[in-house]
């Protein structure tokens, strides 16, 4: 009886011919993937060493003592653009795009924070763009497009810390629009997914109190029966909070 040691023996005999007729290309996809295997690692330490050169970068960049003969929005784009790819060039995107908004130059900002979500839609940082881009399009008395860009951020990051910001946002924007039963519970949802810390759940909570009291002591108009109304009610634009 053949003896389970025999077995490896027995099957390298039987594909020792068809070894010796396909050595040639045996040697060829052995050494193929030796290839592919020194290109990876190649790449990966490459990607490694460009990581931490654009890290360090960013980082002197961001303590350098401020220069009139630098725009700091225009040095961290550039920055970004040296290192594709890397963490650290989208913290530098972002970082322009927030320096725009600081600046007060809102257009720009809302065009910077639109062009990082564009390029980097699966960033962890992606929700922090949004609410740069919600914002600057506020300040711009933009209200539909900042309430689009809010109600991305509450939508599809509703257990993200951004949420907070975002429901305060819509509260802001459907304020302004004199929305004030969607303000409330806009304002009423920050202040819950806030808990009981935090001075913007407090504040929301604030200013949910203060709408409900202007709610409760607004008079209630009825219309005549049987009579349609005849011109639509206007309400008069309220003024968007400036940006902090």
């Amino acid at each position: 009886m053949q003896t389970t040691q025999d077995a490896p023996a027995e099957i390298l005999f039987k594909l020792w011919p068809w070894l010796e007729a396909n050595k040639t290309k045996i040697i060829a996809v052995a050494g193929a993937i030796v290839v592919v295997v020194g290109i990876y690692y190649f790449m990966a330490s490459q990607r490694e060493e460009n990581e931490i050169a654009a890290g360090s970068a960013l980082s002197q960049l961001l303590m350098a003592a401020p220069s009139p003969n630098v725009n700091p929005a225009d040095a961290l784009a550039k920055l970004a653009e040296k290192y594709p790819g890397t963490a650290a060039a989208q913290r530098a995107q972002l970082a322009s795009a927030a320096s725009l908004f600081g600046a007060s130059k809102y257009p720009e900002a809302a065009a910077a924070f639109q062009k990082f979500i564009d390029s980097n839609s699966s960033s962890l940082l992606t929700a922090t763009a949004l609410l740069g881009l919600g914002a600057s399009q506020e300040a711009q008395n933009k209200l539909d497009e900042a309430g689009a860009a809010y109600q991305r951020v509450a939508a599809s990051y509703s257990g993200n810390p951004s949420a907070l910001p975002a429901l305060c946002g819509l509260g802001r924007v459907a304020e302004a629009q004199g929305k004030l039963k969607e303000a409330l519970d806009r304002y009423e949802a920050a202040a819950r997914a806030g808990g009981a810390g935090g001075s913007m759940a407090q504040e929301a909570a604030v200013r949910a109190a203060e709408l409900r009291a202007k709610l409760a002591a607004a008079p209630q108009a009825t219309a005549p029966a049987m009579k349609p109304a005849t011109t639509v009610p206007t309400v008069a634009p309220a003024t968007v909070p400036a940006a902090k």
